[in-house]
């Protein structure tokens, strides 16, 4: 049996697809790439147990792939799917359908936090807790080996079963940790699958030639009999998975039971869990004193009664039930219910709640447990891992008590989001495994910023397998990445005395060492700590590897730490890099090469001093000191990394965070500063044009204008003043721009576009203090008013209050100027529903969020639902406005309000607000309770701009049912797709907007079917349509937005964003835009049905392609294609196919153009854009 180093994700899916014929597939984490794999394995023609080639198929939605499983299963295939949280959701009623027809099927579920008061895409049992009553089996796996060898048995035993099994493992903990795994060959496999059940099987299925009837209406007279009728099947299950645990032992060594027991045989006092929880509780045991147990629990579906009466001690006086979810209302959690129900009187049991979310569950917490348990003091509902100072719930733990093994070699690598430190851990772990008999585990810790997060890579090296689920609390080996890691975060706390740390700067040694914290300068001292510095970034620079550091601190890890031979570390390294890195040529493989044979030039041992430096700063506070005190003390304990301990009182439902509420405006103050180069300005270069201001992703750009009062002042603050260069604000006008060094990504965008050459990046250090100053000093100055402003004019738009600033997105993406345009123009009346996604991650993670409000204390009210619901959910707001200002003006007419139809015939939004301000004032001269309830409302005389956001995962494939039902809605909302051509938030999977010929996942060949038109569909419903790239044309993007919000009607806007998915430097993000244009593959365009009543043609094209860019030659840019070209050797053929497609679609546009001018709709103008 072979032995690899793998997540717990490739465990299950290997296993998953030798195992079946089909499976439907859809992203989500994190079991995302569980479906991944299974999509590369078959377009590698690799084949399952049988000889065949299993078919994957990517689905527009879970509740697809469920359908379309349910059907392969109808004709007898063997299926499967990988899922988690919503998604699982989403299959519930296919799933009670084939649990009804008795269908053998496994699903794969890497366990996951459903979304409730927050979104969580982290572990915990909420998913598969929901699906109990469904009628599948339930089988859980504890750790990766057992992601493996629970996956051969589900598959074994639900064709003997005639059951469908759900096997589950922790999402992140187990789907995500890199370790040791023993491959189970395919001679076991089939051994554990007879061809004889897969037959059967296969005879079950429909066909015309013996034809049934399935899925029939059934009456009272028996409906209840056939639901009866399956009880032996689900009485026989639990025999039928032990008998194939024992056959699994016999062929492979690893035993497993329904249920085991590891502890004392006379123990009194145990504890009963299921998944990763088990093995930190297992590992603890031997720490504390004698008498204690633990039941582990395998199969939770059907329960398996004898077997836990059997496992659990007859000395047994009381048991803790320890259940990740959380059922508000009910009298206790799943499992607790469960094992209360079959335990023998006398005994008491307790259940509690641990893990939620992926809180961490630590020996401290097993030690509570069964202390308070032992004491008598332990009571129902407990909660370990949090501080519940509200209900009083939570246990107290002895945070000195720690069972970490002292012979572990253990390590904590800190990184930035995106910087490859991650990436370069993961190659450690599997390096140290292929070369070794050492056990590895590796888990990485990171938040869901889409890039520039902190990351923590936790390693741990045995000579016997590890069963610790929890971090690394003591290290011998931390390194960071980014020098303003250690300057935020106590980072070296946990290091070992006498360990080595590794700081990652382009600083000199002493330089950087005074530069610490004082704290950990003396930490270090105190501990006598082995300092070394890196200049990896120097080294990258020279070595032609752009910012990707992560070789040279994998080499440097292993020349530190020699957890394994360097030199072999480097052979091993040198073979993973051209077996990564050929396809991208040669010349990158070479270089790629060099960093591994000169990482250790870059390296220098520090000699720390005998004192700290007299100049040693403090850690630079998470949240700037202007900061609220609620927003310091509650996302600012966050930012710091010390989210852990705030207490649960600090989110009661009426406080300022309670029920998943939470204020606006908060990314200003937390200036990250994660970038070593910035941009900065020259302004006596600059044109004044506000291009880089409306492209920068990150609006770190801003752009003032100023009367000639403010000049003086604003100079006597730092900030640079110059005439401005146009006089369309009137005379004497002045213009200042400024950049935020610590909010700034270094994604070098506006350099790349700045016509004049104004704009440069140099080392943050240089202009940090005296940038940030201006900056800061500048965002204060009043805003010019917005009815002196042609918001034709981009610049002038760029004057416009930011409501929407310092969003942690990738840098350089692709997206949010679209959205920071966008909340520009409506941001003061502005409701958006924003679809699940990239763009609610980086809109809406905390600890701080980039939604903000101006002056007035105005601004966008923003709310995500689901990703599969945006559509709808936006809807519903529109019609709750329309019922308030209906009622508002039915009140005013009540109350004798002069010319109540004018109020609410008045479009233009400016004119509106001065009409609410008066009717304020008249409606405070009135009394009664009428006119209170019509102050209550008075508000929504300003008419609400209502904005549907999301990617094209979400329009052009999960939430296209209610794109569709709105754009034939007639109501007056407006969808924006940012459009990157893919899934880019769960990693870069294909969706119905991808191109011919991109490589994606889920389409590692290309994709060979034609990207959806969403824009010709939507244009035969009547709305408003516009296709927009703001890189190649702004000004008819911003155009295209303000004719989509006077629209009074649906109108979809669809924006192409550049992704990092798409396989090119970012920074290049507007010429990929416009050769997108030329190329004809993306043509703007603005279809506005109100032309048609004046008898124009309603589509208006803002491109030509008369001189047509050639596709192949933009292909050749972003490696998307290039990926296909190289594996696909019928990539040209895709090509041709999608040249013809193009033309295609351009001549049937103009036809619908002219049949949409046949039908001549009564259109409405819906006020200023």
């Amino acid at each position: 049996m072979s032995k690899l180093i793998v997540d717990g994700n490739w465990a299950a899916a290997d296993v998953a697809y030798r195992c079946v014929d089909f499976a439907a597939i859809y992203p989500i984490t994190p079991s995302s790439t569980m479906g991944e794999l299974a999509d590369e394995w078959s377009f590698q023609h690799k084949k399952n147990i049988w000889g065949a080639i299993p078919q994957i198929i990517e689905m527009q939605s879970e509740a697809g792939a469920a359908g379309a499983m349910h059907g392969a299963l109808q004709m007898g295939s063997l299926a499967t799917t990988f899922t988690a949280s919503q998604g699982l959701l989403l299959m519930i009623p296919n799933m009670y359908k084939i649990a009804g027809e008795q269908t053998p099927f496994v699903m794969h579920v890497a366990a996951r936090a459903l979304a409730t008061h927050a979104l969580s895409i982290f572990g915990d049992h909420s998913d598969v807790m929901s699906v109990r009553s469904t009628g599948f089996a339930m089988l859980s796996s504890h750790n990766v080996q057992q992601a493996h060898d629970m996956a051969a048995i589900a598959h074994a035993a639900t064709l003997r079963a005639r059951v469908p099994f759900l096997h589950f493992f922790d999402g992140f903990r187990t789907s995500h940790e890199e370790s040791r795994l023993t491959r189970i060959p395919d001679e076991v496999l089939e051994k554990m699958i007879p061809e004889k059940l897969v037959l059967e099987n296969r005879a079950r299925g429909m066909t015309p030639d013996k034809p049934t009837i399935r899925g029939t209406a059934q009456n009272p007279d028996v409906y209840f009999q056939g639901r009866e009728a399956a009880n032996p099947l689900y009485e026989k299950t639990p025999e039928i998975v032990q008998e194939c645990m024992d056959e699994f032992a016999e062929l492979t060594g690893r035993r497993y039971n329904l249920v085991d027991y590891v502890g004392d045989e006379n123990a009194e006092f145990v504890i009963v869990a299921m998944g990763s929880a088990c093995e930190t509780i297992e590992e603890t045991l031997p720490h504390l004193p004698r008498g204690l147990g633990l039941v582990k629990v395998h199969l939770y579906r059907p329960f398996p009664v004898d077997a836990f009466r059997r496992a659990l001690p007859k000395s047994v006086r009381a048991i803790a039930v320890l259940d990740r979810t959380k059922e508000p209302g009910s009298i206790g959690e799943p499992l607790c219910q469960d094992v209360k129900s079959v335990v023998a009187d006398g005994v008491a049991v307790f259940g509690g709640r641990y893990g939620l979310g992926s809180k961490e569950f630590k020996p401290r917490d097993v030690k509570a447990i069964y202390e308070n348990l032992m004491r008598g003091q332990l009571h129902h509902n407990f909660t370990v891992g949090i501080d519940d100072d509200l209900s009083g719930l939570s246990l107290q733990t002895d945070p000195a008590f720690t069972v970490e093994d002292p012979n572990f070699k253990t390590a904590i690598l800190y990184g930035i989001g995106s910087d490859g430190t991650v990436g370069a851990v993961k190659n450690i772990v599997k390096i140290v495994g292929e070369n070794s008999d050492l056990y590895p585990q590796s888990y990485a810790v990171y938040d869901s910023k889409k890039s520039g997060g902190l990351t923590a890579s936790h390693i741990r090296f045995s000579d016997a397998p590890i069963k610790s689920q929890y971090l690394v609390e003591v290290a011998d080996f931390i390194s960071v990445s980014n020098f303003m890691i250690a300057q935020r975060f106590d980072v070296f706390r946990g290091l070992r005395a006498g360990g080595t740390v590794m700081i990652n700067t382009s600083m000199a040694p002493d330089v950087a060492f005074a530069n610490l914290p004082r704290d950990t300068q003396e930490h270090l001292m105190r501990i006598r700590a082995n300092v070394y510095f890196l200049d990896a970034n120097r080294a990258a620079t020279e070595l032609g590897l752009g910012n990707r550091i992560n070789t040279f601190i994998m080499l440097n890890f292993f020349n530190l730490t020699n957890v394994i031979d360097p030199a072999q570390a480097a052979i091993s390294a040198k073979a993973a890099i051209e077996k990564t890195y050929k396809k991208k040529g040669m010349d990158v493989v070479q270089a790629n090469w060099a960093a591994v044979d000169r990482a250790a030039e870059f390296l220098h041992k520090f000699d720390m001093p005998s004192s700290v430096s007299n100049f040693a700063p403090d850690f630079v506070p998470a949240m700037t000191l202007d900061a609220p005190a609620e927003i310091a003390g509650t996302l600012g304990e966050m930012a710091a990394q010390r989210g852990d301990a705030i207490p649960v009182s600090r989110f009661r439902v009426d406080g300022e965070f309670g029920a998943g509420q939470y204020p606006v405006g908060t990314s200003k103050y937390e200036k990250r500063a994660i970038s070593e180069r910035v941009a900065t300005v020259d302004i006596d270069k600059c044109i004044q044009c506000g291009k880089c201001s409306m492209l920068c992703p990150h609006a770190v750009i801003r752009i003032k204008a100023l009367t000639a009062d403010q000049v003086e002042e604003a100079r006597a603050r730092g900030i640079k003043v110059v005439p401005m260069k146009t006089p369309e604000l009137g005379p004497d006008m002045y213009f200042t721009i400024n950049i935020s060094p610590a909010d700034c990504t270094g994604c070098n965008v506006c350099v790349k576009n700045c016509p004049m050459g104004a704009l440069s990046m140099v080392p943050a250090r240089d202009v940090m203090a005296d940038n940030q100053a201006a900056f800061n000093a500048a965002k204060k100055l009043p805003d010019i008013p917005r009815e002196k402003l042609n918001l034709n004019i981009p610049k002038h738009v760029e004057l416009l209050p930011h409501y929407f600033e310092f969003p942690g997105a990738c840098a350089g993406c692709g997206e949010t100027p679209y959205v920071k345009l966008l909340s520009h123009l409506f941001g003061e009346r502005m409701v958006v529903a924003n679809a699940t996604g990239c763009s609610s991650i980086y809109g809406a993670n905390l600890p701080t969020t980039p939604w903000t409000r101006d002056a007035n204390g105005r601004g966008p009210a923003w709310s995500n639902s689901l990703f599969e619901d945006n559509a709808e959910y936006g809807l519903g707001m529109r019609l709750a406005l329309n019922q308030k200002r209906d009622n508002l003006r039915a009140l005013l007419f009540e109350l004798g309000i002069d010319d109540v139809e004018g109020i609410f015939d008045e479009t233009d939004a400016v004119k509106q607000r001065a009409l609410e301000t008066e009717l304020r004032a008249q409606l405070a001269k009135i009394d009664g309770p009428r006119a209170r309830l019509a102050e209550s409302l008075i508000g929504e005389v300003v008419d609400k701009s209502v904005w549907i956001i999301g990617g094209d995962g979400w329009a052009y494939d999960i939430g296209y049912g209610g794109v569709d039902h709105i754009l034939h809605s007639g109501e007056n909302v407006n969808i924006l797709v940012l459009d990157t051509e893919g899934y880019s938030n769960t990693g870069g999977q294909q969706s119905k907007s991808t191109p011919f010929g991109a490589s994606m996942k889920f389409a590692i060949g290309g994709k060979n079917h034609a990207k959806k038109d969403l824009g010709m569909i939507a244009m035969m419903s009547g709305a408003y349509v516009a296709q927009i790239a703001l890189g190649a044309n702004q000004a008819q993007a911003i155009r295209a937005f303000r004719e989509a919000a006077s629209f009074n009607g649906p109108s979809i806007i669809l924006a192409y964003a550049p992704c990092i998915a798409h396989g090119f430097a970012l920074q290049n993000g507007v010429e990929h835009q416009m050769q997108m244009v030329q190329t004809g593959a993306w043509p703007l365009f603005r279809f506005d049905p109100r032309l048609i009543a004046d008898g124009h043609n309603p589509l208006t094209m803002d491109s030509s392609v008369d001189n047509p860019l050639p596709l192949e030659d933009f292909l050749k840019t972003e490696s998307r294609f290039g990926a296909a070209r190289a594996v696909n050797p019928q990539f040209n053929k895709l090509v041709d196919m999608a040249k013809a497609n193009n033309a295609y679609k351009s001549e049937l546009k103009k036809h619908i153009a002219q049949f949409a001018m046949l039908n001549k709709p009564v259109v409405k103008e819906n006020g200023e854009g």
